[in-house]
Protein backbone atom coordinates (compact mmCIF):
# COMPACT_ATOMS: atom_id res chain seq x y z
CA UNK A 1 0.00 0.00 0.00
CA UNK A 2 1.35 3.44 -0.95
CA UNK A 3 2.28 5.76 1.90
CA UNK A 4 -0.57 8.23 2.43
CA UNK A 5 -0.36 11.90 3.19
CA UNK A 6 -1.98 12.60 6.55
CA UNK A 7 -3.54 15.77 7.95
CA UNK A 8 -3.94 16.32 11.69
CA UNK A 9 -6.67 18.57 13.10
CA UNK A 10 -5.18 19.85 15.43
CA UNK A 11 -1.81 19.18 17.06
CA UNK A 12 -2.59 19.37 20.76
CA UNK A 13 -0.59 17.25 23.22
CA UNK A 14 -2.36 14.08 22.09
CA UNK A 15 -2.85 15.03 18.43
CA UNK A 16 0.76 16.01 17.81
CA UNK A 17 2.14 12.85 19.39
CA UNK A 18 -0.31 10.63 17.51
CA UNK A 19 0.52 12.44 14.27
CA UNK A 20 4.24 11.90 14.87
CA UNK A 21 3.57 8.16 15.14
CA UNK A 22 1.58 8.26 11.91
CA UNK A 23 4.58 9.84 10.22
CA UNK A 24 6.37 6.48 10.47
CA UNK A 25 4.17 5.05 7.71
CA UNK A 26 3.06 8.26 5.97
CA UNK A 27 4.58 10.20 3.12
CA UNK A 28 4.01 13.40 5.07
CA UNK A 29 1.95 14.67 8.02
CA UNK A 30 0.41 18.11 7.55
CA UNK A 31 -1.15 20.59 9.92
CA UNK A 32 -2.76 24.00 9.36
CA UNK A 33 -0.90 26.73 11.24
CA UNK A 34 -3.34 29.58 10.54
CA UNK A 35 -4.97 30.82 13.71
CA UNK A 36 -3.13 28.41 15.99
CA UNK A 37 -1.29 29.43 19.16
CA UNK A 38 2.49 29.78 19.53
CA UNK A 39 2.37 26.66 21.72
CA UNK A 40 0.79 24.70 18.84
CA UNK A 41 3.44 25.98 16.43
CA UNK A 42 6.22 24.93 18.79
CA UNK A 43 4.64 21.53 19.42
CA UNK A 44 4.08 20.79 15.74
CA UNK A 45 7.65 21.77 14.93
CA UNK A 46 9.01 19.60 17.74
CA UNK A 47 7.11 16.58 16.43
CA UNK A 48 8.24 17.19 12.85
CA UNK A 49 4.86 18.04 11.32
CA UNK A 50 4.69 19.99 8.04
CA UNK A 51 2.82 23.32 8.22
CA UNK A 52 0.40 24.47 5.52
CA UNK A 53 -1.28 27.85 5.27
CA UNK A 54 -4.94 26.85 4.92
CA UNK A 55 -7.37 24.08 5.77
CA UNK A 56 -8.18 23.83 2.05
CA UNK A 57 -4.55 23.03 1.22
CA UNK A 58 -4.38 20.43 3.99
CA UNK A 59 -7.53 18.72 2.74
CA UNK A 60 -6.51 18.86 -0.91
CA UNK A 61 -3.19 17.16 -0.16
CA UNK A 62 -4.32 14.64 2.47
CA UNK A 63 -5.50 11.07 1.92
CA UNK A 64 -6.32 10.60 5.61
CA UNK A 65 -7.39 13.30 8.08
CA UNK A 66 -7.35 12.70 11.82
CA UNK A 67 -9.55 14.96 13.94
CA UNK A 68 -8.34 15.32 17.55
CA UNK A 69 -9.70 18.53 19.06
CA UNK A 70 -11.70 19.69 22.10
CA UNK A 71 -15.07 17.86 22.04
CA UNK A 72 -17.15 21.01 21.64
CA UNK A 73 -15.41 21.84 18.34
CA UNK A 74 -15.75 18.42 16.70
CA UNK A 75 -18.90 19.03 14.65
CA UNK A 76 -17.94 22.53 13.54
CA UNK A 77 -14.60 21.20 12.39
CA UNK A 78 -16.26 18.34 10.50
CA UNK A 79 -18.65 20.84 8.92
CA UNK A 80 -15.68 22.87 7.66
CA UNK A 81 -14.13 19.72 6.23
CA UNK A 82 -17.39 18.75 4.55
CA UNK A 83 -17.61 22.21 3.02
CA UNK A 84 -14.30 21.57 1.25
CA UNK A 85 -15.63 18.23 -0.09
CA UNK A 86 -12.78 16.22 1.39
CA UNK A 87 -12.84 12.81 -0.29
CA UNK A 88 -10.44 10.70 1.78
CA UNK A 89 -10.66 8.86 5.09
CA UNK A 90 -11.76 11.04 8.02
CA UNK A 91 -10.87 9.66 11.45
CA UNK A 92 -13.25 11.15 14.02
CA UNK A 93 -11.07 10.52 17.08
CA UNK A 94 -12.55 13.03 19.51
CA UNK A 95 -14.09 12.18 22.87
CA UNK A 96 -17.70 12.65 21.77
CA UNK A 97 -20.80 10.55 22.16
CA UNK A 98 -21.92 8.05 19.48
CA UNK A 99 -24.86 10.17 18.34
CA UNK A 100 -22.54 13.05 17.48
CA UNK A 101 -20.19 10.70 15.66
CA UNK A 102 -23.10 9.53 13.52
CA UNK A 103 -24.05 13.14 12.76
CA UNK A 104 -20.48 13.78 11.63
CA UNK A 105 -20.54 10.65 9.48
CA UNK A 106 -23.77 11.90 7.90
CA UNK A 107 -22.18 15.31 7.25
CA UNK A 108 -19.26 13.79 5.38
CA UNK A 109 -20.81 10.76 3.72
CA UNK A 110 -21.23 12.29 0.25
CA UNK A 111 -17.47 12.45 -0.31
CA UNK A 112 -15.44 11.05 2.58
CA UNK A 113 -15.31 7.74 4.44
CA UNK A 114 -15.62 8.20 8.21
CA UNK A 115 -13.87 5.94 10.71
CA UNK A 116 -14.87 6.28 14.36
CA UNK A 117 -11.88 6.43 16.72
CA UNK A 118 -11.23 6.67 20.43
CA UNK A 119 -7.79 7.01 22.02
CA UNK A 120 -7.48 5.33 25.41
CA UNK A 121 -4.29 6.08 27.31
CA UNK A 122 -1.70 8.84 27.54
CA UNK A 123 -0.03 10.52 24.53
CA UNK A 124 2.51 8.19 22.88
CA UNK A 125 5.68 9.74 24.29
CA UNK A 126 8.24 8.58 26.86
CA UNK A 127 7.36 4.92 26.38
CA UNK A 128 3.58 5.35 26.61
CA UNK A 129 1.54 3.14 24.27
CA UNK A 130 -2.10 4.26 23.98
CA UNK A 131 -4.64 2.26 22.00
CA UNK A 132 -6.63 3.78 19.16
CA UNK A 133 -9.90 1.88 19.07
CA UNK A 134 -11.59 1.95 15.67
CA UNK A 135 -14.97 1.15 14.19
CA UNK A 136 -16.43 1.79 10.78
CA UNK A 137 -16.05 0.63 7.18
CA UNK A 138 -13.48 -2.13 6.77
CA UNK A 139 -11.52 -0.34 4.07
CA UNK A 140 -11.04 2.69 6.31
CA UNK A 141 -10.08 0.81 9.47
CA UNK A 142 -7.57 -1.33 7.53
CA UNK A 143 -5.87 1.82 6.28
CA UNK A 144 -5.67 3.28 9.79
CA UNK A 145 -4.24 0.03 11.17
CA UNK A 146 -1.56 0.13 8.48
CA UNK A 147 -0.82 3.77 9.24
CA UNK A 148 0.05 2.99 12.88
CA UNK A 149 1.64 -0.44 12.37
CA UNK A 150 4.91 -0.74 14.29
CA UNK A 151 4.39 2.51 16.22
CA UNK A 152 3.65 3.38 19.84
CA UNK A 153 -0.04 3.78 18.94
CA UNK A 154 -1.70 0.39 19.09
CA UNK A 155 -4.91 -0.16 17.16
CA UNK A 156 -7.92 -2.37 17.84
CA UNK A 157 -10.94 -2.68 15.55
CA UNK A 158 -14.31 -3.12 17.27
CA UNK A 159 -16.46 -3.69 14.21
CA UNK A 160 -17.99 -1.88 11.27
CA UNK A 161 -20.58 0.21 13.12
CA UNK A 162 -19.68 3.87 13.57
CA UNK A 163 -20.09 4.80 17.25
CA UNK A 164 -18.63 1.70 18.90
CA UNK A 165 -15.17 3.20 19.38
CA UNK A 166 -16.55 6.42 20.82
CA UNK A 167 -18.85 4.48 23.13
CA UNK A 168 -15.91 2.53 24.52
CA UNK A 169 -13.85 5.69 24.97
CA UNK A 170 -16.64 7.46 26.86
CA UNK A 171 -17.46 4.41 28.97
CA UNK A 172 -13.84 4.22 30.11
CA UNK A 173 -13.50 7.99 30.51
CA UNK A 174 -16.65 8.20 32.62
CA UNK A 175 -15.13 5.84 35.18
CA UNK A 176 -11.53 7.03 35.07
CA UNK A 177 -12.14 10.75 35.15
CA UNK A 178 -15.00 10.68 37.64
CA UNK A 179 -12.85 8.53 39.94
CA UNK A 180 -10.12 11.17 39.87
CA UNK A 181 -12.66 13.88 40.72
CA UNK A 182 -13.90 11.82 43.66
CA UNK A 183 -10.30 11.58 44.92
CA UNK A 184 -10.06 15.37 44.91
CA UNK A 185 -13.31 15.71 46.83
CA UNK A 186 -12.37 13.00 49.34
CA UNK A 187 -8.97 14.58 50.01
CA UNK A 188 -10.61 17.99 50.23
CA UNK A 189 -13.01 16.81 52.93
CA UNK A 190 -10.19 15.12 54.84
CA UNK A 191 -7.97 18.20 54.61
CA UNK A 192 -10.75 20.40 56.00
CA UNK A 193 -10.74 18.23 59.13
CA UNK A 194 -7.00 17.71 59.33
CA UNK A 195 -7.03 14.00 58.48
CA UNK A 196 -5.77 14.06 54.89
CA UNK A 197 -2.55 12.20 55.68
CA UNK A 198 -4.49 9.57 57.57
CA UNK A 199 -6.81 9.16 54.58
CA UNK A 200 -3.84 8.62 52.28
CA UNK A 201 -2.38 6.10 54.73
CA UNK A 202 -5.65 4.15 54.77
CA UNK A 203 -5.86 4.22 50.98
CA UNK A 204 -2.21 3.18 50.55
CA UNK A 205 -3.10 -0.22 52.00
CA UNK A 206 -5.21 -0.77 48.88
CA UNK A 207 -2.90 -0.65 45.88
CA UNK A 208 -5.84 -0.54 43.47
CA UNK A 209 -7.29 2.64 44.96
CA UNK A 210 -6.99 6.02 43.23
CA UNK A 211 -7.03 7.49 46.73
CA UNK A 212 -3.50 6.17 47.15
CA UNK A 213 -2.41 8.59 44.40
CA UNK A 214 -3.51 12.02 45.69
CA UNK A 215 -0.67 13.66 43.77
CA UNK A 216 -2.67 13.00 40.63
CA UNK A 217 -5.26 15.57 41.74
CA UNK A 218 -2.98 18.35 40.46
CA UNK A 219 -2.73 16.65 37.06
CA UNK A 220 -6.50 16.29 37.03
CA UNK A 221 -6.86 20.04 37.62
CA UNK A 222 -4.52 20.85 34.73
CA UNK A 223 -6.55 18.63 32.41
CA UNK A 224 -9.99 19.67 33.64
CA UNK A 225 -10.63 21.94 30.65
CA UNK A 226 -10.57 18.81 28.44
CA UNK A 227 -11.98 16.25 30.85
CA UNK A 228 -15.10 18.23 31.78
CA UNK A 229 -16.48 18.34 28.22
CA UNK A 230 -15.68 14.63 27.82
CA UNK A 231 -17.80 13.84 30.88
CA UNK A 232 -20.63 15.98 29.50
CA UNK A 233 -20.44 13.89 26.33
CA UNK A 234 -20.51 10.72 28.42
CA UNK A 235 -23.50 12.08 30.36
CA UNK A 236 -25.31 12.68 27.06
CA UNK A 237 -24.58 9.08 26.08
CA UNK A 238 -25.98 7.84 29.40
CA UNK A 239 -29.11 9.93 28.93
CA UNK A 240 -29.56 8.57 25.40
CA UNK A 241 -29.41 5.06 26.87
CA UNK A 242 -32.03 5.97 29.52
CA UNK A 243 -29.35 5.78 32.23
CA UNK A 244 -28.94 8.46 34.92
CA UNK A 245 -26.46 11.17 33.81
CA UNK A 246 -26.43 13.24 37.00
CA UNK A 247 -23.22 11.81 38.51
CA UNK A 248 -21.16 12.61 35.42
CA UNK A 249 -22.70 16.07 35.08
CA UNK A 250 -21.81 16.78 38.70
CA UNK A 251 -18.23 15.61 38.09
CA UNK A 252 -18.05 17.87 35.02
CA UNK A 253 -19.31 20.77 37.12
CA UNK A 254 -16.56 20.09 39.65
CA UNK A 255 -13.94 19.99 36.90
CA UNK A 256 -15.19 23.36 35.63
CA UNK A 257 -13.84 24.96 38.81
CA UNK A 258 -10.37 24.13 37.47
CA UNK A 259 -10.87 25.55 33.98
CA UNK A 260 -8.45 28.41 34.64
CA UNK A 261 -5.71 25.91 35.53
CA UNK A 262 -5.37 24.77 31.91
CA UNK A 263 -2.10 22.84 31.47
CA UNK A 264 -0.66 24.46 34.62
CA UNK A 265 1.95 23.02 36.96
CA UNK A 266 0.11 22.90 40.29
CA UNK A 267 0.72 21.40 43.69
CA UNK A 268 -1.91 19.30 45.43
CA UNK A 269 -2.58 22.24 47.77
CA UNK A 270 -3.03 24.64 44.83
CA UNK A 271 -5.47 22.28 43.14
CA UNK A 272 -7.56 21.74 46.26
CA UNK A 273 -7.61 25.47 47.03
CA UNK A 274 -9.04 26.17 43.57
CA UNK A 275 -11.94 23.81 44.26
CA UNK A 276 -13.05 25.93 47.21
CA UNK A 277 -15.42 28.74 46.29
CA UNK A 278 -15.80 31.69 48.69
Amino acid sequence: MDQPTVGILHPGSMGAAVAACAATNAAEVLWCETGRSPASVERASRFGLTPVATLAELLDRSDIVISLCPPAAAEDLARDVAGHRFAGVYVEANAINPERVQRIADLLELNATVADGGVVGSPPVHGKTPTLYLSGPVGATVRIEALFAGTAVRTAVLGTKVGKASALKLAYASFQKTSRVLVALAVGIAREHGVDQELIEVASKRTDSYLSEPQYVAKTAARAWRWGPELEEAADALEAASLPPEMLRAAASTLARWNDAKDSELTLTDALDRLVQP
